[in-house]
């Protein structure tokens, strides 16, 4: 198996003992691979690799923030950036075209990270229905999820439990119909109280109209990465701290958790040892293990990345990296 973690300074590969710096770049929010190439969305472009990250190119959007990247596979791409915006290839990353009906849309006039003063928001999670490839799923943060059933010619937004705080979503690999969403506090005007049902997991059985909050009696809520596993059971992992800047620098660290979900959302259980639970280093990048069924791949913000089993055993791969933000095994 080969990993490859994004951080606040480029790509770097996670080898034993050692850490290669293979990108120089500024917050690598994303690392996927689609058909033959990969994909890394930075905080100064896109850019494409053909060697396994050995060496890269930019590709396109320079000028933005990319956040993540997604394809339908047959060649239609697509990416979401920082300001809000989706982007779209129809030769497989070669080139890339704004799709100028999203930003457009009348509800976008509203979108925008509350911090003092409002930074611009985000369109930082992609689902593409894998049956039907006309059909997108765009969250955005903080402002919702915006749902194409015409490959975005025309677009509806949807708030899960009224929360526009979007951060991860993901398709059940089986059903395609049944999504799942982590959120946190932020709101158009604020910070949500912190208490139950503002933060957390929800889950769609019909393709993103209604909503159910998935997340009851979980701390901590602030849910941030998310992956499923797509062999059975498709265990959905999760990684939760209290607040959306919880860190290890914290008096107490980061208190940040793992849970896995093999019922959809129904229930859940903690995917840490002793020594991460609660943990004192923040989770940012998480990836199915393609080696180990049930298996994950965590990043964290002191720049180590583990591998966690099923039964929540922890092997250390990498160390001594700048915080990790993305990670991607293959």
């Amino acid at each position: 198996m080969s990993v490859l973690a994004g951080t606040s300074k480029g790509v770097f590969s996670v080898e034993p003992g050692d850490a290669r710096h293979l990108l120089e770049s500024r917050g690598v929010r994303d690392l996927v691979r689609l058909g033959d190439r990969l994909f890394a969305g930075t905080g100064a472009g896109l850019f494409a690799s053909v060697d396994a990250g050995e060496s890269w190119s930019l590709v396109g959007m320079e000028d933005r923030e990319v956040w993540q990247i997604r394809g339908d596979g047959n060649g239609v791409l697509y990416a979401g950036t920082q300001p809000a915006g989706l982007f779209r290839s129809m030769d497989a990353g070669e080139t890339w075209r704004e799709v100028e009906s999203f930003a457009g849309a009348a509800e976008a006039t509203a979108w925008c990270i509350p911090l003092d003063p409002p930074i611009p928001a985000r369109a930082r999670a992609l689902v593409i229905d894998r049956d039907n490839p006309q059909r997108l799923w765009v969250g955005v943060e903080v402002g919702g999820i915006m749902r194409t059933e015409d490959g975005g010619q025309t677009w509806e937004l949807g708030l899960p439990g009224e929360n526009p705080d979007l951060h991860m979503m993901y398709a059940h690999p089986a059903k395609s119909e049944v999504l799942f969403a982590s959120t946190g506090y932020g709101r158009l005007d604020g910070v949500a109280e912190m208490i139950e049902g503002n933060a957390g997991v929800f889950r769609s059985i019909d393709a993103g109209v209604n909503w159910q909050y998935a997340w009851q009696g979980i701390t901590p809520r602030y849910s941030r990465p998310m992956c499923i596993d797509p062999r059975a059971p498709y265990g959905l992992t999760i990684a939760s701290a209290p607040t959306a800047f919880s860190s290890f620098k914290d008096d107490d660290g980061a208190q940040a958790m793992l849970f896995r979900s093999e019922d959809e959302g129904e229930s859940w259980r903690s995917l840490c040892d002793t020594a991460h639970s609660p943990s004192h280093a923040n989770f940012h990048g998480l990836t199915p293990d393609p080696d180990l069924p049930g298996g994950v791949v965590v990043g964290t913000d002191t720049g180590e990345v583990w591998r966690v089993s099923n039964d929540a055993q922890w092997t250390q791969m990498g160390s001594g990296m700048p915080p990790v933000l993305s990670v991607v095994a293959f």
